[in-house]
């Protein structure tokens, strides 16, 4: 098999494939007590949600990733996911650790609450409760999912001899792996197990014998994981279902449930799962469709990582399921058992330089590891797979136990206490949860707005799928309901002359004065010609000087105490290099405002500071923008809250008119603007004012939207007071395209939810 794939395939194509994560967890206080809370709202209804929802408990929070063909953006993926869920459990934290924290008596453990047609959920798991008790429902862990791409499986099928239909082919290919994983599985609860000591709370739901070790930790010696070994959750009585074939396996969980030792095929606890494409009519579907994907179901959360296992354990199972493909089989009879038995003993003494089986007979730990391990080495070199570090790091922590995770956890628990060693890790990670608050891990190179959009669906429930990376282009489904969304603002909601009206300002000041509202006096021209004939009548004039259809604050430059005609003409040609058509008009006195209108209603306010440095008396103005621009709220195209400040040439002839250039020193605390316009893509800081304003300039607003008739719309309105209702006001321009993270990530002031607010425009919640 493996010089087949050596001569089908280019190097590394045979690791292209599908992979998702599913991950448990529990919420707990910050004393590392089980919470009693209901599953938050925030995260929709969890019998549709398919990215979070909840396991056995109410308190129990199951994320999970979709199949993603690229390993890292899987890995991303579910950090992403904690990030969410973190966020939205209010002063809870998210348990980093398989084994459960501090938990109650059963009657006192929340079960998942399911409602309506989903009720069946609740009462199965409520029969889960009596039979196995509630403390093993309690323990997570991590489930992967993997298949090959379809067309690895195509390709080996047309070399093969086609005894098999592709269906069956396909199977055997399935359920090769799954013996193999079966029979080496304990290896990765060594190498990824990571659950060696349990809570004294968990003591009554463990029939192993474990020693007290300080005052509340409870172990065996040398543990690895007691999620995998006589403590872990399965049945009642060991049970060996066959893998010989599809039919054969079904055959065995039809037996199960006929003697009434499980009631379905979700009860039968291995550590392997044939899944099908619809898992809703599992029997039916693996009989008639085949085996889509495997689960492997062995693998413990990594304390060490936020999202629960790390990239380099998903590169290593890349690695080790083309092992498990190729690797020949023994025809020993009850290799199901001696694998069962090898796992056990890994689990409770795999620290131990302890004996394993191999086909009945007694083989060292580490010379079994070793060379499982120098096979999976001589795979990765035939097919020049890359992953040779990884490898070798695994084959150093058969060698040497110390490396592993079971023993850096033990050691951490030793120094700290079972409980404060994981709530410290979960305060980490909350923190790290907050800090990325305002993007989605993973997805970085995309616009910020449209992150904070796909954030708020998943956390929903709203399946996204990206349609054109590079364009910020987005799908979004809820249920039967499908919705197109660009740079998250720009949807169907919005017609394309109302676009066209907010894009050209001339239109746009025309059509608000048609409707009474107040806009800017000036002219248009068409040309630099015709602009510097005209340029003399604004000398020393308040005047502002922009581009008729650029956005961001491109090309405008602003006098509110007049200019000479050289700087006018300047200016001039400033907004001409950013269109062919350009706009003076007066210079409305106040500070101004960003209202953005959703569906009718006013959902946020920003004043938007210009670009800005605050003297130390020591630095020029470049040397303060370069400090300035190290904040990580900072960064350049629209994927942080702000933008750098970017001293060009608008920046200089703003400063020009102060009789500053960029290497001026400003005085300790003095500020200097580099700007007059106050947008922040150029550099300038955000302030919410969404509660100050008072009710009739948001009433202006929607007015101006409407007008448009937008459905989102960004409204620029000058204030000479904003505290003044019958204060002097003129709206400056219209946003067809407005950005959402300014006013969901403020520089100063309260956050706000908008992206929900799309949401709901949309009619998607």
């Amino acid at each position: 098999m493996l010089n087949k794939i050596k001569n089908l395939f280019a190097s590394k194509e045979i690791l292209n494939g599908n992979f998702g994560i599913e991950r448990e967890t529990l919420r707990v206080d910050g004393n590392g007590y089980l919470a009693k809370s209901d599953h938050p709202e925030e995260f929709g209804d969890k019998a549709h949600n398919p990215y979070i929802t909840t396991d056995f408990s109410e308190s129990q929070i199951e994320v999970i990733t979709p199949a993603l063909s690229d390993i890292k953006e899987t890995y991303n993926f579910t950090r992403a996911l904690y990030d969410i869920a973190a966020m939205e459990i209010g002063d809870e934290y998210l348990w980093p650790e398989s084994m459960p924290c501090i938990i109650p008596d059963d009657k006192d453990i929340p079960v998942a609450k399911f409602a309506n047609h989903s009720k069946e959920a609740q009462e199965y798991r409520e029969k889960l409760l009596l039979k196995y008790g509630g403390k093993k429902q309690l323990i997570s862990g991590i489930h992967y999912n993997f298949s090959f791409d379809e067309t690895i499986i195509e390709r080996l099928y047309e070399d093969s001899d086609k005894n098999l239909s592709y269906k069956e082919f396909k199977n055997s290919i399935y359920l090769k792996i799954a013996r193999n994983y079966l029979r080496y599985r304990w290896l990765i609860v060594y190498l990824l197990g990571a659950s060696p000591i349990v809570h004294e709370s968990f003591i009554d739901g463990c029939k192993c014998p474990l020693k007290k070790i300080k005052h509340s930790e409870y172990s065996s010696l040398g543990a690895i994981s007691h999620r995998n070994g006589k403590c872990g959750y399965k049945n009642k009585v060991d049970l060996f279902p066959s893998y010989n074939s599809v039919d054969e396996h079904l055959e065995s969980i039809n037996e199960y449930i006929k003697d009434e030792l499980i009631e379905n095929h979700k009860e039968l606890y291995s550590q392997i799962r044939l899944k099908p494409s619809d898992t809703k009519n599992f029997k039916e579907s693996l009989l008639n469709d085949g085996i889509k994907y495997l689960e492997y179901r062995t693998i413990d959360i990594n304390p060490f990582e936020k999202g629960g296992i790390s990239l380099e354990d998903l590169r290593f199972l890349q690695v080790f399921n083309i092992y498990l493909l190729t690797k020949e089989e023994s025809d020993f009879k009850n290799w199901q058992e001696e694998a069962l038995e090898n796992q056990q003993l890994i689990a409770v003494h795999g620290i131990d330089d302890i004996e394993l089986k191999k086909d009945g007979k007694s083989i060292n730990r580490i010379d079994f590891g070793l060379e499982i391990l120098n096979e999976v080495m001589s795979v990765n070199n035939e097919l020049n797979l890359g992953f040779e570090d990884i490898i070798n790091n695994m084959i150093n922590k058969v060698k040497d136990s110390k490396l592993t995770y079971s023993y850096k956890i033990t050691e951490k628990i030793k120094e700290e206490g079972y409980i404060d060693a994981f709530l410290n890790l979960a305060r980490i990670y909350k923190e790290s949860a907050y800090k990325n608050r305002f993007k989605l891990e993973g997805y970085e190179d995309l616009e910020l707005s449209t992150q904070i959009l796909m954030k708020e669906s998943i956390k929903r429930g709203i399946t996204v799928n990206i349609v054109d990376r590079s364009e910020n282009f987005i799908s979004l489904k809820n249920n039967e309901k499908i919705e197109y969304v660009k740079q998250a603002t720009k949807t169907s909601k919005d017609t394309y002359v109302s676009v066209l009206i907010m894009e050209n300002k001339t239109v746009t000041k025309k059509v608000l004065a048609e409707k009474g509202v107040k806009v800017p006096k000036g002219e248009e021209f068409n040309s630099i010609e015709d602009a510097k004939i005209k340029a003399h009548n604004y000398i020393n004039k308040p005047i502002v000087i922009k581009p008729k259809s650029t956005n961001f604050g491109i090309g405008i430059n602003i006098f509110p105490e007049g200019a000479n005609l050289e700087d006018i003409i300047h200016a001039f040609e400033i907004a001409f290099k950013n269109d062919n058509t350009v706009l003076i008009e007066e210079f409305i006195k106040g500070k101004e405002y960003r209202f953005l209108v959703i569906n009718d209603e006013v959902v946020g306010i920003l004043h938007r500071v210009p670009a800005n440095v605050i003297g130390d008396g020591e630095k020029t103005i470049t040397e303060l923008v370069e400090v300035k621009n190290q904040d990580p709220l900072r960064g350049k195209g629209y994927v942080t809250p702000l933008e750098k400040i970017r001293l060009e040439e608008n920046a200089e002839l703003f400063l020009k008119q102060q009789g500053k250039n960029f290497d001026y020193i400003p005085k300790k605390d003095e500020i200097i603007y580099l700007r007059e316009n106050s947008n922040i893509s150029t550099g300038g800081d955000s302030v919410d004012y969404t509660d100050d304003i008072p009710q009739k300039f948001k009433d202006i607003a929607v007015n101006a939207a409407k007008a448009a008739g937008a459905k989102i719309c960004g409204v620029d309105m000058m204030l000479e007071d904003y505290r003044d209702e019958n204060t002097n006001y003129a709206i400056i321009e219209l946003n067809f395209n407005p950005a959402i993270h300014i006013h969901s990530y403020p520089y100063k002031g309260k956050e706000r939810k908008i992206a929900t607010h799309v949401l709901k425009l949309l009619e998607l919640i």
